[in-house]
């Protein structure tokens, strides 16, 4: 499955995080165990899962859902889920030492020390703009940033989800035509900090940044356009966004 902000469990997790904004955690639990009634795939039960378990009032119940949801994690094994392993065997390791059971405790422990935050994605890799560009043209960092117009960005931004990629054109500034282009980065990347264990656990939407240059190899056409009505609730929701870009 690639992640989709569109996707029904997702967007059910989505309200369960509004209403925890709104402090009204109990709303919010129904939220995530309707999303998890309704996830048919792993990627669906392990979001699901990782909410449902911050809502457990007993410690025995939350490590319940944190197993669930690392059960999930481990039969997914790529790099949406990779760099949420870290969070998740620190808060079950917390779990064993809430229960007196420090041998447990510090087996996660020293399983979250091993897990490395250095993307291992082999791609391929796609950006999505409006730009009209070719086979062998370079894409630089220091543009203008889509979702802050005062803000020259620092980094060049990819991913290695196709319709990830279209979304970021779709929402690309300019009037041009949306384009998705095959790239290949010239140097060492990094997961994206904007989006890596924010909303959602690891880094669902495989987004990645670098300092170096993007070489386009090629230019991606069968890629799915988001549906405009889903894509206005996307702008509306990025406008009412009040976090900082880090950048």
């Amino acid at each position: 499955m690639e992640f989709s902000p569109f996707n029904a469990v997702v967007k059910l997790c989505l309200q369960g995080m509004s209403l925890e904004e709104k402090n009204e955690p109990e709303e919010a639990c129904k939220m995530f165990m309707q999303g998890w009634s309704e996830a048919t795939n792993d990627l669906e039960k392990f979001l699901a899962a990782h909410y449902i378990s911050r809502h457990q009032k007993t410690v025995s119940d939350r490590l319940e859902w944190l197993n669930t949801t690392l059960k999930y994690a481990l039969k997914i094994n790529d790099d949406t889920v990779k760099t949420a392993l870290p969070g998740l065997y620190v808060n079950i390791a917390k779990c064993y030492e809430d229960l007196s059971d420090m041998e447990k405790s510090d087996e996660y422990s020293k399983r979250a020390s091993l897990c490395r935050d250095h993307p291992s994605d082999k791609g391929p890799f796609y950006h999505g703009t409006k730009a009209d560009l070719k086979v062998g043209d370079l894409l630089i960092a220091g543009g203008d940033s889509n979702y802050q117009s005062d803000l020259k960005m620092n980094h060049i931004y990819f991913t290695a989800l196709p319709n990830g990629a279209g979304l970021a054109a779709a929402l690309a500034r300019g009037n041009g035509q949306e384009r998705v282009y095959i790239v290949e980065p010239t140097g060492d990347f990094e997961n994206d900090p904007n989006v890596t264990d924010k909303k959602f656990p690891g880094n669902p939407t495989r987004s990645y940044r670098s300092q170096f240059p993007l070489k386009i190899v090629g230019e991606l056409t069968d890629w799915v356009k988001p549906d405009p009505e889903d894509l206005q609730k996307f702008r509306d929701k990025l406008g009412d966004n009040e976090g900082q870009i880090i950048n």
